[in-house]
């Protein structure tokens, strides 16, 4: 049996965290092969990141703001290919496909709507690669949530590692999403609350920093347990998955007025954190161990806490070998091969679709000709 072939692929991944670009480059198949070959971080300039932020919320543009913002994130994509190029040395003659999720500005899957903008064809001409863009929509249109998307992919990775399942692999970024992994491979995957976002608007306005470096100011503060109790009565929690959330689902902010920015950081951090552990009451079995990926990784104040309530082992996913900062840019880089080859990026356990459905849209560069399979 002839072996499938494997691409060399570059995945962009931008988070509602807003904090920059995460830039992977692999070699894979789209199935069980998978080589690392580099990775790349870099943060957007305060003007890209203003510019984005403009756009959140919004479901058209009437004024060119998005347009604006498009251009502006799509070209500091190009810069990134551009750099993770040079950091590896591999010339873009020499990668067949680009994965680029673009930036979220919303996400409404009850309501039929996601918006993840990005200029396709802007960043095949810039780099001379084909891309594959726009990963949501076709689960959206087929009933799914539009998200996680990586599930798929976690999977894949798992069982590369010979994990001892079943695990909750956990990607805390701007909001947190769980992928659940029974031993016969089963999959269940949702979005479990607030990430980093909330914590991050809330720095922002009582510092000026972008985020709360290492949980110092979470750390330096005391949660307010009647609040966060409050917050986890909000009936998403309840809702059975597949489920998913906009990046601003929680307008809960107004309710720290008086309070100071390290009890407010403290309370923020305690919801994101009792919020993933709330998620175990929807999970088919009791995972052995859960494996956090993500920039939430990094926050003591998170991991500490996640350690308190969930009882059994919990791990940066970088303990497996993994990168835990380039797992869902890698993701994309394998879900556009995916995509290339017509393969499902999502399935009815992982977004609620209601078949198992493939999606993106190729942005051929000129001159270029792909050969697939």
């Amino acid at each position: 049996m002839q072996k499938p072939r494997e691409y060399t692929v570059i995945g962009l991944m931008s988070g509602t965290s807003l904090d920059g670009i995460d830039a992977a480059l692999i070699r894979t198949d789209g199935a069980d092969s998978l080589t690392h070959l580099g990775f790349i971080t870099i943060p957007y300039a305060d003007s890209v990141r203003d510019a984005l932020r403009a756009c959140l919320g919004r479901r058209v543009d009437n004024d060119g703001t998005v347009a604006r913002a498009e251009a502006l994130m799509t070209m500091a994509h190009a810069d990134a290919v551009r750099a993770l190029l040079a950091q590896t040395g591999v010339d873009a003659a020499d990668v067949d496909l680009i994965g680029f999720h673009g930036q979220t500005i919303m996400h409404d899957a009850p309501g039929g709507f996601t918006w993840q903008i990005g200029d396709g064809d802007l960043l095949a001409r810039e780099t001379g690669i084909d891309v594959i863009n726009d990963f949501r929509t076709n689960d959206v249109k087929h009933g799914g949530q539009g998200a996680p998307l990586i599930p798929l992919y976690h999977r894949a990775m798992a069982a590369s590692s010979g994990l001892d399942l079943p695990v909750a692999i956990l990607n805390i970024g701007g909001v947190a999403n769980v992928t659940w992994i029974g031993a016969d491979g089963r999959l269940s995957a949702f979005d479990t609350g607030p990430g980093n976002a909330i914590i991050n608007d809330w720095t922002r306005q009582q510092t000026g920093a972008e985020f709360d470096q290492d949980g110092q100011l979470a750390k330096s503060g005391t949660f307010h347990n009647g609040l966060v109790r409050g917050w986890l009565g909000h009936q998403y929690f309840r809702v059975a998955p597949p489920k998913s959330l906009d990046r601003d689902a929680w307008h809960i902010i107004g309710d720290l007025v008086g309070m100071s920015a390290a009890d407010g950081a403290a309370t923020l951090t305690r919801f994101t954190v009792e919020s993933i552990a709330a998620a175990r009451d929807h999970l088919p079995e009791a995972p052995k161990a859960w494996y956090v990926a993500g920039g939430g990784r990094l926050n003591p104040v998170i991991m500490d806490g996640l350690r308190d309530v969930l009882g059994v082992p919990v791990h940066s996913i970088d303990a497996l070998g993994w990168n835990g900062d380039a797992v869902e840019a890698e993701g994309f880089a394998w879900l556009a091969v995916r995509s290339l080859l017509g393969q499902p990026l999502s399935v009815p356990e992982t977004t609620g679709c209601k078949i198992a459905v493939s999606g993106g849209r190729l942005h051929p560069a000129p001159g270029k000709t792909m050969r697939v399979g």
